[in-house]
């Protein structure tokens, strides 16, 4: 499997779970949903909020890429987040459609990437305006890496709550191979 599979199938990982996620978090009420669990963003929905305001931010430095990705030029509308704590949405209703909304966008930003894109060098400034010159393949494997580290303290919180999520693992989407 090369680079830009790689990437796709986690494109495809990150739709199929965040899926299974907001199923299972739509099953708790707004005040279960809403209380503060001790996480790093305090509830259950503070935690979803802050995994789209991660993706949001990433894609929109992504969006800066010389490569010009037409599927991000929704992306390039948006206003970034404030703070990487900020509740965009305090309902699983306008959250969940926010979050399948980003997710079709990542998978044809995915199926739109290029290796030469992968080999690029991105200029861009974290939320203290801090610079940094970093390689662009290295950013998008942290960009799917963030998802997966905030999504299990989110599966976390939900089997706390007694709702069991399933299988997680991306073990399940990668294909067999034939031996050689």
């Amino acid at each position: 499997m090369n680079r830009i599979e790689h990437i796709s199938l986690m494109a495809s990982y990150n739709a199929w779970i965040n899926a299974k996620l907001y199923t299972e978090a739509g099953r708790l009420s707004d005040d279960e949903l809403l209380a503060d669990r001790g996480a790093f963003f305090g509830s259950i929905i503070g935690s979803l909020n802050h995994i789209v305001v991660g993706d949001t931010l990433w894609l929109k430095r992504f969006a800066t890429h010389p490569g010009n990705h037409l599927s991000l030029e929704p992306i390039r509308q948006l206003q970034a987040p404030a703070s990487l704590g900020q509740i965009l949405f305090t309902d699983m209703t306008g959250l969940s459609e926010r979050r399948h909304w980003l997710d079709t966008v990542i998978t044809a930003w995915s199926q739109s990437l290029t290796e030469a894109d992968l080999d690029h060098v991105l200029h861009y400034a974290n939320m203290k305006g801090i610079a940094a010159n970093k390689s662009f393949f290295s950013l998008v494997m942290h960009f799917f890496n963030h998802q997966t580290h905030h999504r299990g303290q989110v599966t976390t919180l939900l089997s706390q709550r007694g709702i069991d999520v399933g299988v997680t693992d991306l073990l399940e989407l990668i294909p067999n191979q034939m031996a050689v």
